[in-house]
C-alpha cells in the first residue's frame, strides 16, 4: 500500500504464521463428524444384516457405502493420532483406540509409525517406514534376479493395490516390528486380543457366515481406497524426492505430497484428506479445516492438482530415477547407462 507517496511493503506471513490460525480443533465439529461417520456405518450394517434375506447383490452394493464410512472413520482415527482431532491426549488415545477396531488398525503402532513418515517423508535416505517400498534405479540393477523378479511383483497394480491392501489392513497390522519396545508389543497384542473378542461376540450375535459375508468386501473395499488415496499422496508425476543432505520440511510437503482434487461426495467421505500437501506442512490442522486453509491461501493453491484421471499416469511408476530426479515405470531401464 501507498502511504504519503511511499510505498510499504507488507510482508507476507510465514507458513508457520498462516497454518497456526487453522491449528486447533473445534469439538463440536469433532463429535459431529463422529456422528455422521459411525452412525451410519452401523446402519447400512443393520441394513446388510437385513439385505442378506433379500440379494447378496444388495448387500455388496450397501457395502460400497460401508466401506466409504470406513474410509471416513479412519481419517478420524489418522487425525487423532496426531492429536489434531480434540485437545485432550487422552480422549484422542480413546477415540483412536475404538476407531483403530472398527478399522482393523491397532492405534499405538499405526500411529508410531506415520509420525515416522511425516519426519521422513520424501527423504531418499530414510524410506522404508509407512511408505510404498519404491527403489532408485541403482538400487534395482544391484539386485540378484530373484528380488528383481519379488519387487516387480510387489509394485505391479494388481498386487500393490488390488491385493496388498487387504493383507495389510487384515494381517500385517497384527504382526509386531523388530524395533518395538515391550510396551508397544503389550499394546499391539491387547489390540489384537480386542479386535478378536469383538468379531467373536459380532460372529455370537448375527452368525459366523453373516458376519464374513459383510466384513470381508467391506474391509477390502476400504483398504483398496484407502490405500490408493496413500499411493497417489506420494507417488505421482513430479513429486519431489530429495537425499537428506538436501531435504527441506516445507518443500517436500508442498511438492512431496500431492493436492488430490477429488469430486466433493469423495472428498467428504476421505475425510479431506486429498489436501495432502497443506497436512504434511501441518499435520495438527484437523481435517474438516483443511477446505478452508486451502481456500483461504493462495500459496497452497500454487500447487497444480492431481485429478482422479491425471492420477491414474501414477500406475506405470515403480523406480526413482537419480539422474532425471523422477518417478518412471521399468521402461526406463532401457536407458539407463551401466
Amino acid at each position: 500500500m501507498e502511504t504519503n507517496n511511499k510505498t510499504v511493503i507488507t510482508p507476507s506471513p510465514t507458513w508457520i504464521e498462516i497454518v497456526s490460525r487453522y491449528n486447533f480443533s473445534d469439538p463440536l465439529r469433532s463429535w459431529w463428524q463422529i456422528a455422521n461417520s459411525v452412525i451410519p456405518y452401523f446402519l447400512l450394517w443393520g441394513a446388510m444384516i437385513w439385505s442378506l434375506k433379500v440379494s447378496y447383490l444388495l448387500t455388496l452394493f450397501l457395502s460400497v457405502f460401508a466401506a466409504g464410512f470406513m474410509v471416513r472413520i479412519f481419517i478420524i482415527f489418522h487425525d487423532c493420532g496426531h492429536g489434531s482431532f480434540f485437545r485432550s491426549k487422552r480422549l484422542s488415545r480413546i477415540v483412536g483406540i475404538v476407531t483403530g477396531l472398527i478399522t482393523f488398525t491397532p492405534y499405538d503402532k499405526w500411529t508410531h509409525d506415520h509420525k515416522e513418515h511425516h519426519a521422513t517423508v520424501g527423504n531418499l535416505d530414510k524410506r522404508g517406514v509407512g511408505d510404498v517400498k519404491t527403489l532408485t534405479i541403482e538400487e534395482f540393477l544391484n539386485l540378484s534376479p530373484w528380488k528383481k523378479f519379488v519387487y516387480r511383483f510387489y509394485r505391479h497394480p494388481l498386487f500393490l493395490l488390488g491385493i496388498a491392501p487387504f493383507l495389510v489392513f487384515a494381517f500385517q497390522n497384527r504382526l509386531p516390528k523388530k524395533n518395538m519396545n515391550p510396551k508397544e508389543h503389550l499394546y499391539l497384542h491387547l489390540s489384537n486380543l480386542a479386535l478378536i473378542a469383538l468379531i467373536i461376540l459380532a460372529m455370537w450375535g448375527i452368525g459366523w457366515k453373516t458376519y464374513l459375508l459383510i466384513q470381508l468386501p467391506v474391509l477390502y473395499i476400504a483398504s483398496v481406497h484407502g490405500v490408493w488415496l496413500f499411493y497417489v499422496q506420494h507417488q505421482y508425476e513430479n513429486v519431489v524426492w530429495k537425499r537428506a543432505q538436501e531435504w527441506n520440511y516445507k518443500e517436500i510437503a508442498l511438492s512431496g505430497s500431492s493436492y488430490f482434487k477429488l469430486p466433493k461426495i469423495l472428498q467428504w467421505f476421505t475425510g479431506n484428506i486429498g489436501f495432502h500437501h497443506i497436512h504434511h506442512l501441518s499435520p495438527k490442522i484437523p481435517n474438516y479445516k483443511l477446505p478452508v486453509c486451502y481456500k483461504e491461501n493462495t500459496v497452497f493453491q500454487e500447487v497444480k492438482p492431481v485429478t482422479f484421471f491425471s492420477s491414474l499416469k501414477s500406475l506405470k511408476l515403480r523406480l526413482w530415477d537419480e539422474n532425471k530426479k523422477q518417478l518412471v515405470g521399468f521402461k526406463a531401464l532401457r536407458y539407463y547407462p551401466r
